[in-house]
């Protein structure tokens, strides 16, 4: 195989995010990378330094495709209204992307400062959106980890096949979310 032209980072984290969503992300290796780029392996080390280098710039990816998509879900929001439209927003995102999703979910090490920097980005939003219930800071932060586990339980649930009830998934999350509203309420 000859080398293709325009392979870029971008585009190796693209189809390696398509691999992840589509078979998992245990599927995602150099060598299934590069026979569906149509390159050989050591090609991709222009680009990314092995395997784990390789799923830190998806967990980058992840993170940026899930900011963004939060961002555009809270225009013109706020209040109950703006984190319905989060967890909607979420929900969607780990619909769409389960194995981009999976990689989104831990913390960052010392060295991976822009993925650091993007789960801040993150964080300062939920904070922001959730300062309309004048929860304070610190309570704050222990409110979005609060939805963030809700949210997360919701989505590995529904990604497992737990949901087998008949009633509508969607009408669950937001009576959940309703509910995680109705706390935040509650001086303590």
């Amino acid at each position: 195989m000859s080398p293709r032209r325009g392979l870029d980072l971008a585009t190796i984290v693209e189809e390696a995010a398509t691999i992840a969503d589509e078979l998992g992300i245990e599927e995602v290796t150099l060598a299934t990378l590069a026979k569906k780029l149509g390159v050989r392996s050591p090609s991709l080390y222009n680009h990314v330094d092995g395997l784990n280098a390789l799923r830190i710039q998806l967990a980058i990816y992840g993170l940026q495709k899930l900011l963004a998509a939060i961002n555009e879900s809270l225009q013109n929001k706020e209040g109950d209204e703006a984190v319905h439209a989060i967890a909607s927003a979420y929900i969607s995102f780990a619909r769409k992307h389960p194995g981009v999703y999976e990689l989104t979910l831990r913390s960052p090490d010392a060295d991976e400062a822009e993925y650091a920097a993007i789960g801040e980005q993150l964080v300062d939003l939920l904070v922001k959106t959730l300062s309309y219930y004048e929860l304070g800071y610190e309570k704050a932060i222990h409110s979005v980890r609060g939805l963030r586990s809700l949210l997360h339980g919701f989505a590995s649930i529904e990604q497992k096949g737990g949901f087998g009830m008949p009633q509508a998934i969607d009408e669950s999350l937001k009576i959940v979310i309703q509910t995680y509203l109705n706390g935040l309420r509650v001086k303590s």
